[in-house]
């Protein structure tokens, strides 16, 4: 396992770009090197190629995810290492940026202080209106922890929460996915679910462990990362959904999608793909094939 060593860079980029080119970039931990392919760099826009690098924003959050290591300086995690291999693929460096918060994520993109992020992005129609998607992971599953002594019998629906408070972090579909299933309670005759939003996945899943509330829905591979390193936590509720896969988001009409779609694609072809999800333990959500914006939904 190799540690790119990272450089605080203060240079004016081009174009767009130019008003962000002295934000730092942040260290990265690179899991798997792959080999650069000449053919697909001939698709990556001029004005990178002359800047030779991609920014990449992405919210640390928890891992297998994207996350800080014990040093507090280096990225790591499923995210980071796909976009490297995207880089490499492509024969063009990738500079990561935190970009503070899932929040910052859509407006980073676009105004142009990021051309790529991943964060645990789901492709969804409405954010498609904003930005562009080429996605990469089934994150199809969802969790919901809880602690182990609050004796929760394990579920696989979200009507079994009405009346009962879960938490999820702001931003996210998750948030979206408990008010319709909160409105279905009501509709049902049930008690509605209080929904607690957090700042970020850490947060919430902080405040199940400190007991402020009783569950908190997050996606699977991440919080069953949190439940086998943290003693006190259980998986209480394992929800299958139908959304869209996790992906690369950019802004709209981005010439780099191409590029970076191809790249993916070389990636789950050659095996490099599955080989870092299988590093994170989170292979079960591999796709076949990287699909951009409309396609996605099909």
């Amino acid at each position: 396992m190799k540690i790119t060593k990272g450089i605080t860079l203060f240079a004016f980029a081009i174009g767009a770009h130019t008003s962000f080119a002295a934000e730092p970039s942040v260290p990265t931990e690179i899991s798997l090197h792959v080999s650069a392919d000449p053919a697909l760099k001939s698709l990556i826009p001029d004005d990178f190629l002359k800047r030779g690098y991609i920014i990449a924003g992405t919210n640390p959050n928890t891992p297998p995810t994207t996350f800080y290591k014990e040093d507090n300086k280096t990225l790591a995690g499923r995210e980071i290492d796909i976009m490297n291999a995207v880089g490499e693929r492509l024969g063009i460096a990738v500079q990561w940026r935190d970009t503070g918060g899932f929040d910052n994520i859509i407006p980073g993109l676009k105004t142009g202080r990021y051309d790529v992020a991943l964060s645990n992005i789901n492709a969804t129609p409405t954010r498609l209106k904003q930005i562009d998607f080429v996605g990469y992971y089934n994150a199809s599953l969802l969790g919901i922890i809880a602690r182990k002594d609050a004796g929760i019998t394990p579920f696989k629906s979200l009507s079994d929460v009405c009346g009962k408070e879960v938490g999820a972090g702001s931003g996210t579909t998750q948030v979206t996915r408990l008010e319709e299933a909160s409105k279905a309670c009501e509709a049902a005759g049930k008690q509605p679910i209080k929904v607690a939003i957090f700042p970020d996945r850490p947060a919430g899943v902080q405040a199940v462990v400190s007991g402020r509330v009783p569950m908190f829905l997050g996606p699977y591979e991440g919080l069953l990362w949190q439940v086998n390193v943290i003693k006190p936590l259980t998986m209480s509720g394992e929800i299958s959904v139908s959304d869209a896969p996790v992906s690369v988001a950019f802004p709209k009409a981005s010439p780099l999608e191409p590029a970076v779609q191809a790249a993916l694609n070389s990636l789950i072809k050659d095996g490099s793909y599955r080989k870092i999800l299988d590093k994170w333990g989170i292979g079960f959500g591999a796709v076949t094939e990287a699909r951009r914006n409309e396609e996605i939904f099909k």
